[in-house]
């Protein structure tokens, strides 16, 4: 090994290989690129063959690894309805959902009645609890389907039951009494 030898890469000063012969002044020929081809039969460079701005080949494209090549739909998010259907009667799950939860809303915000704020939360998680009914029973629900069956079944299913217990519960005069609450009340407060 002479000065300025490497023995990792096999590379001298000059850089080129060990006991590849002496340097020449010639140019090196790279192999040819072919372009490869982008969407609909495209070259990746871009349409009407496109190239490199120097009018050489195209870029190929990347080869990084991709998790996912697409977000796929989830179980039972297609139509609730045929396809010739009016869009409103195509999403009918999601629709009755989203109107019971309105109700509820506006009953809490109007509070036309004695006890209108808990009767309207209530509304809320029922709506929610249906939700997860109909996720379980419809075969397709349309836009009420956001992630799988049994992830959006437990989510719709538990918020729903929190919200109407939080509604039988709230105070004044609760209508569902829970004693253990006191309990933990009164040790968090001492």
């Amino acid at each position: 090994m002479g000065a300025g030898t490497s023995p990792a890469d096999g590379t001298g000063t000059g850089g080129q290989a060990a006991g590849a012969g002496p340097a020449t002044d010639e140019p090196t020929v790279e192999p040819a690129v072919e372009p490869t081809e982008g969407p609909a039969g495209e070259p990746a460079g871009g349409p009407a063959g496109e190239g490199a701005e120097d009018g050489g080949p195209a870029p190929a494209r990347s080869r990084r690894f991709s998790l996912t090549r697409d977000t796929a739909r989830p179980e039972g998010g297609g139509r609730a309805a045929s396809g010739d259907a009016p869009a409103p009667a195509r999403q009918w799950p999601l629709l009755a959902v989203l109107c019971t939860a309105g109700a509820g809303l506006l009953t809490v915000a109007a509070g036309p009645f004695d006890q209108a704020f808990r009767i309207g939360a209530m509304l809320i998680g029922v709506a929610l609890l249906a939700g997860a009914v109909l996720r379980w029973v419809v075969p397709s629900v349309g836009m009420l389907a956001v992630r799988s069956r049994f992830t959006d079944i437990v989510t719709y299913g538990l918020m729903g039951a929190l919200i109407v217990l939080l509604a039988l519960m709230a105070q004044p005069e609760p209508w569902l009494h829970a004693p253990f609450l006191q309990d933990v009340v009164h040790f968090t407060i001492r």
